[in-house]
């Protein structure tokens, strides 16, 4: 293998990514052509098939943003390899390549991981990654919100459709204006400006919502009053599972971030058993928010490198 064959990830990508995720579905977040597509830039992404096995990894990733757990020079950021035998791969790759780091490695893979023959001999390290965990949640739980766990978030949806003089639309090119308008409101409330992630973040939706119509991914908004006051976007993750990679609204709306949950969930993703909120990134409040919906599970995730011997 090559690392130096990959390619950047580009729209004209997107089948032959997508193939790979439909012929063997996956359950973290990150693994949507969506999601890696609108990240590419932030992550450098890179991508080659290797042993019917699609890698995505970076060179430049933890060199730019992170500093690589090993503390080497020139360690390649590798997402989970998707295919048949991702273990024997990943042990390949070890085997192959000096310094290497697999990040959101998943637990059912970690498990295989360790019971495979080469695991004492490479001295390989595992780290739970409890910031980039999934949150994974019963839709029917989303949209309805029953029983007295859910009273406070009934009472802000309850409020808002009893307040204000609202639409719900479903997300389409000529509505891309209006939602890019709330974002930009939304990045001046938060001061994105003096936050490196939420700058990359902006980055990201942007790219998003400008190849909207391209990635086939589904867009939901409200407005009142002719006013764009919260979106949502998201897509099926796998068969079972819809997965929601943003979710912005006005907070001086009351209820605004109940209510688009609520119309997006019902709206969208109608097979759809699970709904995955994605992970906290670490950040208080947004952990608070999302436990605050009571996931039913978390999808973990484990960052794995080579010791030194």
């Amino acid at each position: 293998m090559d690392i130096n064959d990959g390619k950047s990830i580009e729209l004209k990508d997107r089948k032959f990514i997508e193939d790979h995720f439909n012929k063997f579905p996956q359950e973290i977040s990150e693994f949507s052509f969506t999601n890696l597509f609108v990240w590419s830039e932030y992550y450098n992404f890179l991508f080659l098939e290797y042993k019917g096995h699609l890698l995505i990894y970076s060179h430049e990733y933890l060199k730019k943003w992170k500093r690589s757990l090993s503390g080497r020079d020139g360690t390649i950021f590798f997402l989970p390899p998707i295919g048949p035998n991702p273990v024997k791969i990943i042990m390949e790759i070890f085997k192959d390549l000096k310094n290497v780091e697999f990040h959101r490695v998943p637990e059912p893979l970690i498990t295989n991981i360790r019971e495979a023959s080469d695991f004492e001999a490479f001295n390989i390290e595992i780290l739970e990654d409890r910031n980039n965990w999934d949150y994974v949640y019963q839709k029917k739980a989303l949209i309805n919100l029953p029983g007295n766990k859910f009273r406070q978030k009934r009472r802000w949806l309850n409020k808002f459709l009893e307040q204000y003089n609202y639409e719900f639309h479903v997300l389409t090119e000529g509505l891309v204006e209006k939602t890019l308008q709330l974002q930009i409101e939304w990045c001046d409330v938060n001061e994105c400006q003096s936050n490196e992630d939420l700058i990359e973040e902006q980055k990201a939706i942007k790219r998003a919502l400008e190849n909207y119509s391209n990635l086939g991914f589904s867009g939901g908004m409200i407005s009142v009053d002719g006013k764009c006051i919260a979106y949502t976007l998201g897509e099926m993750l796998n068969k079972e599972t819809l997965v929601i990679h943003i979710e912005k609204a006005h907070i001086e709306y009351e209820g605004s971030y109940q209510a688009i949950n609520h119309f997006f969930l019902k709206e969208f993703g109608k097979n759809a058993e699970f709904v995955n909120r994605e992970q906290d990134m670490g950040i208080p409040g947004l952990r608070r928010a999302k436990e605050a919906y009571k996931p039913i599970t978390m999808i973990k995730k484990n960052i794995i490198h080579k010791g030194i011997l």
